[in-house]
């Protein structure tokens, strides 16, 4: 009798660590699956919260540091058909336009242009800045 009731004892603590361990890997498992943020869409609360969009130094950059950050792959190459920095006959008839075409543009992308030449992270007036210092270096 004494073997049985040792052998139902074992059987017990086995199945104990089984759910043990099985709950174990559920948690493991759902902290692996868990999204690695919140989103925080316009009018939540968290939105108030969130940062305004910005300089990762914690200010707003210069139109020369956007450019230089974010432009300059197609505006210091003409990739896509881009107007080149400093050219004027290239910038001359979309200068014609108006800054506000031109700024609505380079915000929201216009052509092979994509929005906001895929600085994701810059302001509109950051945006702005970079149009305003690339026409002024092609005057």
């Amino acid at each position: 009798m004494k073997v049985v009731m040792n052998f139902v004892a074992a059987l017990a603590v086995v199945a104990g660590a089984a759910v043990a361990v099985a709950q174990s890997v559920d948690e493991q498992i759902a902290e692996r699956l868990a999204p690695a943020g919140k989103t925080c869409m316009k009018g939540d609360e968290c939105a108030a919260a969130a940062p305004a969009a910005s300089a990762s130094s914690g200010g707003t950059r210069s139109g020369e540091e956007v450019y230089k950050g974010a432009c300059f792959s197609c505006h210091g190459t003409g990739a896509a058909g881009a107007p080149k920095f400093a050219d004027a006959a290239a910038w001359a008839p979309r200068a014609e336009k108006g800054i506000d075409t031109l700024y609505t543009h380079a915000i929201n992308g216009f052509n092979a242009m994509p929005a906001r030449g895929l600085c994701m992270d810059c302001s509109d007036d950051e945006v702005k800045a970079a149009v305003d210092y690339m026409v002024e270096n092609s005057k």
